[in-house]
């Protein structure tokens, strides 16, 4: 089953164009029509090497996604933690 919803803001709104997928227990963040990041059955997270970071609101809702700051995403970037693909094939 797929089930999906807009991401809630921190104000407690709805978004436009900001999207959380479910599916099969993985989880995905959408912005607009690209996939940014996926956390899998396992809570193993990876951000797609292009998009990730590909404007100001993308990041302020991957950051309420991954629940972070950018700085935290960053090292656990560096140190391997998270892992860069193509999310968006």
């Amino acid at each position: 089953m797929i089930k999906v919803k807009n991401v809630i803001s921190s104000r407690g709104n709805a978004t436009a164009n900001q999207f959380i997928i479910e599916v099969d227990g993985d989880v995905y963040f959408q912005s607009y029509k690209s996939i940014i990041a996926k956390i899998d059955k396992l809570g193993n997270v990876t951000l797609d090497e292009r998009y990730w970071d590909y404007s100001v609101t993308t990041g302020r809702y991957r950051n309420i996604f991954l629940g972070e700051n950018k700085k935290e995403t960053l090292e656990k970037i560096e140190s391997g933690v998270y892992k860069l693909v193509n999310l968006n094939e």
